[in-house]
Parts: C-alpha cells; structure tokens; sequence
C-alpha cells in the first residue's frame, strides 16, 4: 500500500519540463509530473494532484483534495512526520545530483589515485 499525498500545483516549471512546484500543507517542492504529461494530462497552476515519493500519481479535484487532507491530518504524529520528510527533500535537486559525472582518462596509479 502506498500513501499519496495531495499537492497543488503552484506553476509549472519552464526549465525542466516535467516538473511543477507544488504545495502541500504550504510546504513547497519540485514535483516530477512526467507520469501524467505522458497520459496528454494538461496540468496547471491551482490543480491538485495526488503525489507519492516526489511523483504525481494522479490529477484530483479540490474536493477530493480537501477529503483527502483532513483523512492524512487525522493520522497525527505519522502525517507531521511526511510533512517534515517533504520540506527536507528536493526531488529536483536530486535528479540534478544523479546527472553523471564527467570521468576522468587519467590513468590509475597503483595506490588509486589518478596521475
């Protein structure tokens, strides 16, 4: 089971074109939404969807947002701590850290180090 977590999107980001900045409980995060351009989803700023481990899973209405909010506020001490979870992650600037790096031709010495 897998817990997703309603977020509204606050605007789309131009420069990487499958992420959003989005808002849960007025924390703000990167969000990838390439799952749901790829379905030809139009996606926009004050939709709301519905997001787990930094994807959107799915575009929800406010309503179901709304239900679906106090649901995960009911679950006290374990939602706090998603929360905190969330505002110390950055999904976007971990995509970025996984770009590869650039290899060195350097030849190893024996000891490991590059000459």
């Amino acid at each position: 089971m897998c817990l997703g977590i309603p977020g509204e999107i606050v605007e789309i980001m131009t420069d990487r074109e499958d992420f959003a900045m989005v808002s849960v409980a007025g924390v703000k995060r990167a969000v990838n939404i390439g799952l749901l351009t790829e379905e030809d989803e139009e996606l926009k700023a004050g939709d709301w969807i519905l997001i787990h481990v930094g994807f959107a899973l799915s575009k929800i209405d406010e309503e179901e947002a709304t239900h679906a909010l106090r649901m995960l506020e009911g679950m006290g001490q374990a939602y706090t701590d998603e929360l905190i979870a969330l505002a110390q992650s950055d999904l976007a600037e971990s995509e970025r850290e996984r770009q590869p790096e650039q290899v060195s031709s350097a030849p190893i010495s024996q000891n490991g180090s590059r000459r």
